[in-house]
């Protein structure tokens, strides 16, 4: 038995809401340090999912001096149905991404940084080098500041999670985004049982130090159990911090939300995920795998 019972039934899949509710309205984003982020981003040539992925706090995060730096490119090789950034041919390899990362980590004194990419399959190790690269410029430049890489499966291979462990990032994060049933739909190139495995590995053959990190999108179609047992699944494999958040459609040719959850809903799933024995837990509307995680870092270390 779950040692926090959820009464509410399961949520049955809505044909497409049309609406969306007000707790999840948020302010346009402005403000002078979005501006900033947004000049310097573009002088070097950067990328950040905050844009890409059409992230609803943007104009937070980036109030906050916090980005999500994505690198490799704005193209991914794989072509997932809920997810916004473009997909097809990616440009060639930026040996000296890391470099340009590590300056505007600099410039706008971060003390917390999380660089994700897309989806580099043309590539042998998937671009772990470049994760790698960026971890090494900014220890350089800023030892102080924490780092979390949200990596891609890269096919499953050990010799690229390797070669990410082995920078030792503060937080490895690897969305499950979905449960298993929908993979097939929402992450045609992924797998979840190799989304799993690599988290499971990542805890195996990384520091104690280096918290693994997952995240899931609800109201993609999911029932309320298969929800449950991702969750499971997660802690199972040894994952210590755990988002939760909403699906947004980005454009008509996306998949449709479902269903949108209440805030009362995503309270209950966090103190579902947090009696299993997670270290930290962001459940909520706006939650995304970055949203906080200025903040997540330092409650799950003191949760150790």
């Amino acid at each position: 038995m779950d040692l926090v019972q959820l009464t509410r039934p399961r949520p049955i899949a809505e044909s497409s809401p049309a609406r969306k509710p007000p707790w999840l309205k948020v302010k346009a984003p402005g403000g002078p340090n979005y501006v900033q982020i947004k000049q310097i981003m573009r002088e070097l040539d950067l990328h950040t999912v905050c844009e890409e992925a059409r992230c609803p706090n943007v104009g937070e995060c980036w109030e906050h001096k916090a980005a999500t730096f994505m690198v490799l490119g704005d193209t991914c090789t794989r072509n997932c149905t809920y997810c916004a950034v473009a997909h097809g041919t990616p440009s060639a390899y930026d040996a000296e991404e890391p470099a340009r990362l590590a300056e505007a980590v600099a410039r706008m004194d971060l003390q917390h940084v999380v660089i994700t990419s897309v989806d580099r399959d043309d590539l042998p190790n998937g671009g772990a080098e470049i994760f790698a690269g960026c971890v090494t410029e900014i220890r350089r430049r800023l030892p102080d500041t924490s780092i979390e890489l949200l990596i891609p499966d890269f096919k499953g291979s050990d010799t690229a999670l390797q070669i990410v462990v082995d920078a030792r990032p503060d937080i490895l994060n690897h969305n499950l985004e979905t449960i298993e049933r929908l993979y097939r739909i929402a992450r045609p190139g992924g797998r979840y049982p190799r989304a799993l495995n690599l988290l499971r590995r990542a805890r195996e053959i990384a520091p104690a130090d280096v918290l693994t990190k997952s995240g899931i999108i609800c109201g993609l179609g999911e029932e309320w159990d298969e929800l449950k047992q991702a969750i499971r699944d997660l802690r199972d494999n040894q994952v210590e911090i755990l988002t939760l958040g909403q699906y947004l459609r980005p454009s008509a040719n996306h998949l449709p939300v479902a269903r949108f959850y209440t805030p009362d809903e995503f309270a209950e799933l966090g103190a579902f995920a947090r009696s299993l024995g997670f270290k930290h837990v962001e459940s909520g509307p706006l939650v995304r795998s970055s949203y906080h995680a200025w903040d997540q870092v330092q409650k799950a270390v003191a949760a150790i």
